[in-house]
């Protein structure tokens, strides 16, 4: 007897309220005792979680037409520049834009403040047209006020991502987190078994279209995201063993919760941004059975040092030992911490499971599938 599902039968037993979900980590202890072909059978829906730092992130907004009109050029959002080069009042806010006064307050700090109800300032300059002749307007703008919020994040969800140390003889503040000599501690930002990327390696079930869980609401995949690289080394079970494909996704920050929404600040970095995402694998046969049955001790990822040019990989370790708090490197036993929040990524993964069985979302075939044959260029330094 075939295993193999379609989408349309998978959504069927959604709305019959017959569908077996179980999250990625439920599944992953079933394949302790159960085969590939016995989770086909078994399992319809996998549901992974992240929560993690993703800079590449940012909003869309509209604030609507002021009387008499302006064409925005120079936008300010509590003192954060946005960049109003879209149209007369459009503008999108970078979650890493720093504000004009501080370095510890930023583009995701608005970003959060408008998801929870907060009032911003919002200060706009122009060169004044006939038809847009105001040249300037300082006004309270929030969620409410505005026309549309549109999270659009050009690269979310890595699909696998280094682990950080630091070789040199003092510390480093990186994007990673505060990095300490002589390797004195490891710092990586991936969920593991729950991570929806490494859930479905070859992106057969994700692509442009996918709904997902996008910090708390109903979200799509958009595009692939950008630096998407699928020609990265693979380990023998097909997961890349470093920062692979990534995608671009989208979604209305009005429906978003901010418990799935998080500004940060990094000690001498900058400013970034928390973001949730949970996407769900339909359990198609038995190779996506295969996929979502993966466990930590499976998955590998490089260990890359910030304290030499060019963050050169030094080792290879997994995310049992990450997640257990230590890896070996060298003989030497290194304390690791993660960037990411696994209470946050199992929360996410449970959620979009209870909205699955309550028939509160289905899941649904990518209308293009994403690239798999991809690399990437660096930037060369050139004189004219």
């Amino acid at each position: 007897m075939s295993t193999a599902k379609s989408f349309d039968e998978i959504n069927e037993k959604i709305r019959n309220g017959k569908a077996v979900v179980l999250t990625a980590e439920e599944v992953s202890r079933m394949s302790l005792e159960l085969k590939p072909s016995e989770i086909a059978k078994k399992v319809d829906v996998v549901t992974t979680g992240t929560f993690a730092p993703m800079c590449s992130s940012g909003v869309f907004i509209n604030f609507g037409h002021s009387d008499p009109p302006i064409r925005m050029q120079n936008v300010l959002l509590n003192n954060v520049p946005a960049y109003g080069g879209i149209a007369a009042v459009d503008a999108y806010l970078g979650a890493t834009q720093t504000a004009m006064d501080r370095t510890d307050y930023g583009g995701a700090h608005v970003i959060e403040e408008l998801l929870s109800g907060k009032d911003i300032k919002l200060k706009a300059t122009s060169c004044g047209t006939d038809c847009y002749p105001r040249k300037e307007i300082e006004t309270i703008i929030n969620k409410e006020t505005v026309n549309e919020i549109i999270l659009f994040n050009p690269r979310n969800a890595y699909q696998n991502y280094p682990v950080a140390v630091n070789s040199s003889k003092k510390t480093l503040y990186t994007y990673m987190g505060m990095l300490f000599p002589n390797y004195r501690n490891a710092t990586y930002s991936t969920s593991g078994e729950l991570s929806p990327l490494l859930n479905d390696p070859e992106l057969r079930t994700i692509g442009i279209g996918t709904a997902i869980f996008l910090s708390g609401a109903k979200g799509f995949v958009a595009w692939n995201g950008t630096q998407f690289n699928t020609k990265k080394p693979r380990n023998s079970l097909g997961i890349p063993v470093s920062n692979a494909a990534t995608l671009s996704v989208i979604g209305n920050l009005k429906e978003m919760s901010p418990d799935f929404l998080k500004a940060a600040y990094y000690r001498k970095y900058g400013v970034s941004i928390f973001i949730g995402i949970g996407i769900p694998i339909p359990v198609i046969d038995e190779d996506i059975a295969k996929s979502v049955s993966v466990r930590n001790e499976q998955i590998e990822t490089i260990i890359c040092d910030y304290g030499t040019s060019g963050h050169p990989e030094i080792g290879r370790t997994n995310y049992k030992a990450l997640q257990d708090g230590f890896i070996e490197l060298n003989g030497k036993r290194i304390r690791t911490a993660s960037m990411s929040s696994m209470f946050k990524a199992r929360q996410i993964a449970e959620t979009l499971k209870n909205w699955i069985k309550k028939d509160k979302f289905q899941i649904n075939e990518p209308v293009q599938q994403l690239p798999f044959n991809t690399s990437l260029n660096s930037l060369k330094i050139r004189s004219e």
